[in-house]
C-alpha cells in the first residue's frame, strides 16, 4: 500500500481548497516547496469577486462559488468570506463598441449588469476624467478575505486528515505498476496519485513527472499601494478599464492601484518593475484627479495560464494517475470552491456536487490541450 492515496503539489489556494475537499475520502499529503502555504501568488492576491472577470468561460466557475463564499459550510468558520463592493468597468468614447461586446458576453448568464452613463458615474467617483463616458455597473461584486479563505481551507484539510510538509519540492518523481515514488525535499513518499497544484511551476512538475507539459505560462502581476487625497473611500467600487489596463479598488483608507500587466516570466519568486508602477500611476491620473501623497507599499505575484486562458482540472491524458489543478489565472481564489470541488468529482470519481450545475467540465480538461 503507498504512503498516500494522493500527494498534492503546492499549498496555494488551488492545493489547500482540493485537500479540504477530498481529505475526508482519502489519504491526502500536501507538498509544499517554501516556509509556508500560499507564499506566492495567493499570499499576493488583491482579490475579489467578480462574474465577468476571467471572461464568460470561466464565469460559470465564479457564479457557482459565489453562494459558497457568502455562507461557507460546517467547519468554515461561522462568518462570510465576502464583503460588498460593487464594480465599474469604465469606456472612453472612443471604447464603447469595447463596453458594448462586454456586455453582451454575459448576454444570458445571469450577470446583473447596468449601464451607468456620466452623471452615474461622477456621483460614484469625483475627480472623473471628462474623457471617461459611459461604464458598467456590477452590483453583485464582492471583495475576498483571502488569507481567512485559504487559511479556513487549510484548516478544514488537516482536521481531516490531510498532512502538510513544507519546505518540500517535488525533486524526483517516477510512476510504476504501483503508483508514484517522490522525492519530496529530503522525503521519500508513495503515492497512488500526483495532484499537479504548483501554479507558476506546473510545468516543470509535469515534466519532472514524466507528464506533457501543457504551456502554463506565469505572468508578472503589480500591485501598488497609494495614499491619496480625496482619500480612498470605503464605499469606492472596483473600478477596471474596459481595455483591461487598469484597476484600483479601496483597502484600509488606501488605494490598491494595478496596470494590470501581464509580464511573462520563468517560475520565481517575482518583484514589481518601476516602469510598470509608473505606468500605472499614468493611467491611473487619466481616469481621476486625485492627488498621490505616497507610494505606501509595492509587489508583485505570478498569475500562471493555460494558452486558452482557461484553468486545467482533469487528469493528464498520457498519464492516468497524474491530475493537473492549474493555469487559474488571476480567478483561482474566486472560482475556488467550485474548482475543488469539481476537481474533487473527478479525482475520486465521486457524484458531482449540486452547485456544479451548469459548469461544463470538458471546457477545462486538460486534453483539450493534447
Amino acid at each position: 500500500m503507498p504512503d498516500y492515496d494522493v500527494v498534492i503539489i503546492g499549498a496555494g489556494i488551488a492545493g489547500a481548497s482540493l485537500a479540504a475537499e477530498i481529505a475526508p475520502h482519502c489519504r491526502v499529503l500536501i507538498a509544499e516547496a517554501e516556509d509556508r502555504p500560499g507564499y506566492h501568488s495567493t499570499g499576493r492576491s488583491a482579490a475579489f469577486w467578480a462574474e465577468s472577470y476571467g471572461g464568460p468561460q470561466v464565469q460559470p466557475l465564479t457564479t457557482a462559488s459565489g453562494p459558497w463564499l457568502q455562507s461557507p459550510p460546517p467547519g468554515f468558520g461561522d462568518r462570510s468570506f465576502l464583503a460588498p463592493r460593487g464594480s465599474l468597468t469604465l469606456a472612453r468614447a472612443d471604447e464603447l463598441h469595447l463596453l458594448d461586446a462586454f456586455e453582451a458576453d454575459f448576454e444570458g448568464s445571469g450577470v446583473r449588469m447596468e449601464r451607468w452613463e456620466r452623471a452615474g458615474l461622477e456621483a460614484m467617483l469625483p475627480g472623473l476624467s471628462p474623457d471617461i463616458v459611459a461604464g458598467t455597473y456590477e452590483p453583485d461584486c464582492r471583495d475576498i478575505d483571502v488569507g481567512g479563505l485559504h487559511q479556513a481551507y487549510l484548516a478544514v484539510a488537516r482536521r481531516a486528515g490531510a498532512a502538510i510538509a513544507l519546505r518540500s519540492p517535488l525533486l524526483q518523481a517516477s510512476h510504476g505498476a504501483e503508483g508514484w515514488t517522490l522525492m519530496l525535499g529530503t522525503q521519500q513518499v508513495t503515492a497512488a496519485r500526483l495532484v499537479n497544484a504548483a501554479g507558476a511551476w506546473a510545468d516543470a512538475v509535469a515534466v519532472r513527472s514524466g507528464a506533457r507539459a501543457l504551456g502554463v505560462q506565469p505572468f508578472r502581476r503589480t500591485v501598488i499601494q497609494l495614499r491619496t487625497a480625496p482619500a480612498a473611500s470605503p464605499d469606492l467600487p472596483l473600478t477596471l478599464g474596459v481595455r483591461g489596463d487598469y484597476y484600483f479598488k479601496p483597502e484600509g483608507g488606501r488605494l490598491w492601484l494595478s496596470p494590470h500587466d501581464e509580464t511573462p516570466e520563468d517560475p520565481s519568486d517575482t518583484a514589481p518593475d518601476e516602469l510598470d508602477m509608473a505606468i500605472a500611476i499614468d493611467r491611473f491620473s487619466q481616469v481621476v484627479d486625485w492627488k498621490i501623497e505616497a507610494v505606501e507599499h509595492r509587489w508583485a505575484g505570478q498569475r500562471s495560464f493555460a494558452p486558452d486562458r482557461l484553468p486545467l482540472i482533469g487528469f493528464a491524458a498520457d498519464s492516468p494517475d497524474f491530475f493537473w489543478f492549474a493555469g487559474q489565472g488571476g480567478f483561482g481564489i474566486q472560482t475556488a470552491p467550485a474548482a475543488a470541488k469539481l476537481a474533487a468529482a473527478i479525482l475520486l470519481g465521486i457524484t458531482p456536487d449540486a452547485m456544479l450545475r451548469g459548469v461544463d467540465a470538458q471546457l477545462y480538461d486538460p486534453a483539450r490541450l493534447i
